[in-house]
């Protein structure tokens, strides 16, 4: 264990930060956490508006072993922190101008794709075996792992496997279930997880068929009071560790002295020094903003050919009255959604209009958690990816108006929700309304190109080609979060942690 006398400076109070401190803390470190935003969480945000509770970041509680593991290393138990809801159905599926599908965790879903499409079922049963063994081998070797070393890549045991990790690499997602499965719906739930990567399905390794492993083969939960609570949970493990935090206060600058970073400058220049530092903020903001050009890892040139990921317009919508016609999580899906992603990952399309419906995500959190909305009303919370642009402005939660092509989109998704799921008056029940667009991911959290999630999880920005999380010109300062190594969502960003103390042990 590291003596007391050593301190350490974590920049950022998101999932990472949180998770970061918090295992620093009971290493022995001295922590001091510092956060631009008076609150701690990050993009895991909260809003109350009116007596509605939004969730204004992650929302799909996936990948439970992760949090179970985190919070063993506490002596903690999941379920004395969180409760846990299982999610049945786990979501619900409206198809452009088909009838909306119930899509269940466990064995039903083999009775699902079989109803579908003869002998989807099995092939289905053939397809998650797969998932799950790709799991497994992202669990065991791409996750909690820093690439500093090659033994774990030439064991026999992975060298039998050698075909199938080849496969999964090369061959993309898209391609990986079309070659199995016809139908367009059932196509679209085996590659919409790649949203949840921040990716392009054409584009993502079919290696991350692992993710339909998590939702139809571990289900899909909702941990009560949103992701709020697992915030609380991390903030609090980090108080219990003797973390101090300093919030509301931004970094200017990681300062150094030959190969060892010191510590960092505040905004209003005060100086804090530390033994070690570890940046949860935006890889590029940290890299091309906080560190000068001598001792940057990753350059502007770095990341210019990259691909930063999806961007979103956000909308939070307060209902009155019931909303039967939705679950608690909610996909719609165009008929032909490669427009949709052309227009995310490919700049903003002609053929694929600001006003025009596009593949959106909507959950009711209300349907599981009532405190989320005053009684008698419905809260809503909708995604629409975009693309990474912070031209396309800002929402109105922050500020009096939105930007008009925010506005756009988001009267586009409330005009098709309402189509689509059969609520006609929709637009006239809605109390509360608010927004947030790619302008503020990129104001509040340093978000590179204002994308939302993360940068893409592409062959080029996977595992080891993802980059390191430590830096190369000084010895003592290292990087966790989202973007960068293992990668995105809220439990790659508690491995990411639990790999910074691996690198200091």
């Amino acid at each position: 264990m590291a003596v007391k006398s050593q301190s350490a400076i974590v920049i950022g109070a998101g999932i990472a930060g949180l998770a970061t401190a918090a295992l620093l803390g009971r290493e022995g470190y001295r922590v001091t956490v510092v956060e631009k935003l008076d609150a701690v969480g990050g993009r895991a945000g909260e809003e109350t508006v009116e007596g509605f509770r939004f969730d204004t970041g992650p929302s799909w509680y996936l990948m439970p072993d992760a949090f179970d593991h985190f919070f063993s290393l506490f002596g903690k138990r999941t379920e004395d922190l969180l409760d846990l809801v299982p999610l049945s159905p786990a979501y619900r599926l409206f198809p452009e101008h088909q009838s909306p599908i119930d899509v269940e965790s466990g064995p039903k879903v083999f009775e699902l794709f079989e109803s579908i499409e003869p002998g989807a079922g099995a092939a289905l049963r053939s397809y998650l075996k797969s998932a799950g063994i790709a799991y497994d081998l992202a669990v065991e070797r791409f996750l909690y792992t820093n690439f500093d070393s090659v033994r774990g890549f030439v064991d026999k045991q992975l060298l039998t496997r050698a075909g199938d990790l080849a496969k999964f690499l090369t061959v993309p997602l898209e391609r990986f279930v079309a070659h199995r499965f016809q139908d367009t719906r059932l196509r679209q739930m085996l590659t919409y997880p790649a949203v949840f990567l921040s990716s392009h399905p054409a584009r993502t390794p079919s290696l991350y068929h692992l993710m339909s492993h998590t939702d139809l083969v571990q289900g899909v939960q909702y941990p009560q009071g949103g992701f709020a609570v697992v915030v609380d949970a991390l903030y609090q493990l980090a108080v219990e560790n003797g973390v101090q935090f300093r919030l509301g206060e931004e970094v200017a600058a990681i300062t150094s002295e030959g190969r060892r970073a010191t510590g960092i400058q505040l905004l209003g220049g005060e100086r804090l020094r530390a033994d070690i530092t570890v940046s949860c903020a935006d890889l590029h903001h940290t890299e091309t903003r906080l560190l000068p050009k001598a001792k940057q890892t990753y350059r502007e040139s770095y990341f210019a050919p990259r691909d930063p990921g999806l961007g979103t317009v956000l909308v939070m919508l307060g209902v009155e009255g019931a909303l039967p016609q939705l679950e608690h999580h909610n996909l719609l899906f165009s008929q032909d959604w490669s427009q949709d992603f052309d227009a995310v990952f490919d700049a903003p399309a002609p053929t694929r209009p600001l006003g025009a419906s596009r593949s959106i995500y909507v959950s009711k959190p209300s349907a599981t958690d009532p405190s989320t909305a005053p009684a008698g009303h419905e809260n809503l919370f909708v995604l629409v990816p975009v693309a990474a642009s912070e031209t396309l402005g800002h929402g109105d939660m922050y500020r009096k108006t939105a930007s008009p092509a925010v506005e756009l989109i988001a009267q586009a998704a409330i005009d098709q929700i309402a189509q689509w799921c059969e609520i006609p008056d929709l637009q006239s029940r809605i109390v509360v309304k608010r927004t947030l667009g790619p302008s503020d991911f990129a104001e509040r959290y340093h978000a590179w190109s204002g994308g939302s999630i993360g940068p893409a999880h592409t062959l080029r920005q996977s595992a080891f080609l993802r980059g390191s999380n430590k830096s190369k010109k000084l010895d003592n300062l290292f990087y966790a979060g989202a973007t960068t190594v293992p990668g995105v969502g809220v439990p790659m960003c508690l491995i990411s942690a639990e790999n910074v103390l691996s690198r200091l042990r």
